[in-house]
């Protein structure tokens, strides 16, 4: 079973609804974040778009189709959850 996935609604949320004019204070989550919007975001379009980048549910609809994203975005989510960021995904 899918452990949670934490932070992960606030990094997508970050990279996906942030603008320019938002200044990242940790420069080293600016990477994980930068990963998951390039890996995720076609995921994030296809399986969650209905959401809000900063909507709660987020987080438990990537856990909803954790098996139908793509091997790059888990790949992606994983890496950013074992920085220290997060949990695991699997």
């Amino acid at each position: 079973m899918l452990k949670p996935l934490t932070s992960l609604a606030l990094a997508v949320g970050l990279t996906l609804g942030a603008g320019p004019a938002l200044a990242d204070p940790a420069p080293k989550m600016k990477k994980g974040n930068e990963t998951i919007k390039k890996y995720c975001t076609g995921d994030y379009l296809t399986y969650c778009g209905n959401l809000a980048p900063e909507d709660p549910a987020l987080e438990q609809c990537f856990e909803k189709n954790w098996d139908k994203l793509s091997e790059n975005c888990r790949r992606a989510i994983d890496a950013y959850a074992g920085s220290g960021a997060g949990k695991k995904g699997k």
